[in-house]
């Protein structure tokens, strides 16, 4: 097998993280992106920083979207990290917080509040009525359906909630939700954010007759949010996880998709010493991808499995072999991701395994450092959730404590932690892969790759420069190699991080 694409060395790697659970604020993070890891990103994922940013979904339910939490800074820290990386930042295009200004005033006033258009019933999307048909027909990511009871203005109301009571589902179809929608873009690329992140965006398009995932509706959505992103001079990610077709779909009216699929299959190679499933991924994946290993959300299943929305077309990964992958990391975290995925903990997703994806792989530092590589090495833009680069463990302390399952993969580090991580000989190998990663120049050329069984190799080459990985998944061996202007050398093998 061999696939080819190509990418250029503007998109570099990026880091994601959570501003205070890495560096407690936005002037720490910046120190840490100029001191410490100088050199090694070339832009940042800010999760959300909006006020505020610890309310019932880590930020993903803003009170005021177009307003930096005072606890963390202000917009002129975000211009300030914006003049040395590439900032990328959130839009919550779905839904608001139930505490924020323009909802309170709806709960008050009912239909007479000005921003009562703004927000969606069960009747503003079926004013005549529902039936049992139509309520079942509803996709949501989430046991039972989308609707929580609420007082609007004296009345009782059946608000639409796809995500939690505490967020708000916000209707597209109204002038209100396009000036609160335009209100945050022009806050955030006027602090210099150029690249928009579309949260929860599949879930926009609401319409009888559907699902209310990924609709006509949704598209046209889309569509009007990246064409005002490009007129202030950002670019659009689309954060969706179903099918991967859709995905493949997704991708030819946008300017990046991530690739939720790679992160399951690469577990499972290393779960199953089986490349055959990636091989086939990457001889159709989009190239204009966001890659990714874990993420501030669980490891995704139903991006490799097979899905209602798609009838009839079979999964990258078939049933059984999504069984056993799921069953590989419970025991490889010694059932810690059991007790945070599922019904096992709240604010659970039916779609995903809560894990960080060191414990994924059993702490084992070769395997890990392998599955990064062959993220780094996969074309598009690598994405580096800041727990995986310091390669944490489930944290089942803030799990206990929160009851959240996603909750064991968004640790909060002290600055002793930090100092303790960057040493450990894991991180380190990390580090010096992503340096290459956004150094070489081979990665502006062309990407080949030949995977069968449990052993592969993947290759970049631009001109006289080279980057080469040679490894086989069963034995967690790997070279990773460049050619340059200094000759041939190994950069990294297993050796450098066992133990």
């Amino acid at each position: 097998m061999t696939a080819r694409g190509s990418t250029t060395r503007t998109n570099g790697p990026q880091l994601i993280t959570y501003v205070d659970r890495l560096a407690g604020d936005l002037a720490g993070l910046n120190a840490l992106l100029t001191g410490p890891l100088a050199g090694v990103f070339d832009g940042v994922h800010l999760l959300p920083y909006f006020t505020p940013f610890d309310g019932a979904d880590a930020g993903f339910d803003p009170e005021d979207h177009a307003s930096v939490d005072p606890r963390l800074g202000a917009w002129q820290d975000v211009r300030a990290l914006a003049s040395s990386h590439a900032v990328m930042s959130d839009v919550i295009v779905n839904h608001v917080s139930s505490h924020s200004a323009r909802f309170r005033d709806v709960v008050q006033r009912g239909d007479e509040s000005p921003w009562a258009p703004m927000f969606l019933t069960l009747s503003s999307v079926f004013p005549e009525g529902a039936t049992e048909a139509d309520l079942t027909r509803i996709y949501r990511p989430r046991p039972g359906l989308p609707f929580t009871p609420m007082v609007w203005g004296g009345e009782r109301r059946l608000v639409w909630t796809t995500f939690t009571p505490e967020q708000i589902d916000i209707d597209l179809r109204t002038d209100e939700a396009w000036t609160y929608l335009v209100e945050v873009l022009d806050a955030l690329t006027g602090a210099g954010v150029t690249e928009l992140r579309l949260d929860a965006v599949g879930y926009t398009g609401k319409a009888p007759g559907t699902d209310c995932f990924m609709t006509d509706a949704t598209r046209r959505y889309t569509e009007r949010i990246s064409a005002l992103a490009h007129e202030r001079g950002a670019r659009v990610l689309l954060e969706v996880h179903g099918h991967y077709t859709q995905q493949i779909e997704i991708s030819r009216t946008v300017d990046y998709v991530y690739d939720f699929a790679l992160p399951p299959l690469v577990l499972h190679a290393l779960h199953a010493h089986d490349l055959d499933p990636l091989a086939r991924w990457l001889d159709v994946r989009p190239q204009n991808s966001y890659t990714v290993l874990d993420t501030h959300d669980g490891i995704g299943i139903v991006d490799v499995g097979e899905s209602g929305l798609v009838p009839g077309v079979p999964g990258l990964l078939e049933p059984t072999q999504i069984d056993a992958l799921v069953e590989s990391i419970h025991d490889a975290s010694r059932g810690t991701s059991r007790q945070a995925t599922g019904a096992a903990a709240s604010n659970l997703d039916l779609y995903q395994v809560n894990c960080t994806f060191f414990d994924a792989l059993g702490g084992n530092g070769a395997r890990y450092v392998l599955a990064r590589l062959i993220q780094l090495m996969t074309p598009g833009i690598p994405q580096i959730y800041y727990v995986g680069l310091l390669a944490g463990v489930n944290d089942m302390d803030l799990l206990a404590r929160t009851g959240v399952g996603r909750d064991v993969n968004r640790h909060h580090y002290t600055a002793a932690e930090l100092a303790t991580a960057l040493a450990d000989p894991v991180v380190a190998a990390q580090i010096a892969a992503i340096r290459l990663r956004r150094d070489h120049g081979a990665f502006g050329g062309e990407f080949s790759a030949d995977l069968s069984g449990a052993r592969g190799i993947m290759r970049w080459v631009c001109g006289g420069d080279s980057v080469s990985l040679e490894f086989d998944v069963a034995e967690a061996t790997f070279t990773l190699s460049e050619t340059g202007v200094r000759g041939r050398r190994t950069v990294l093998t297993e050796r450098d991080v066992a133990g």
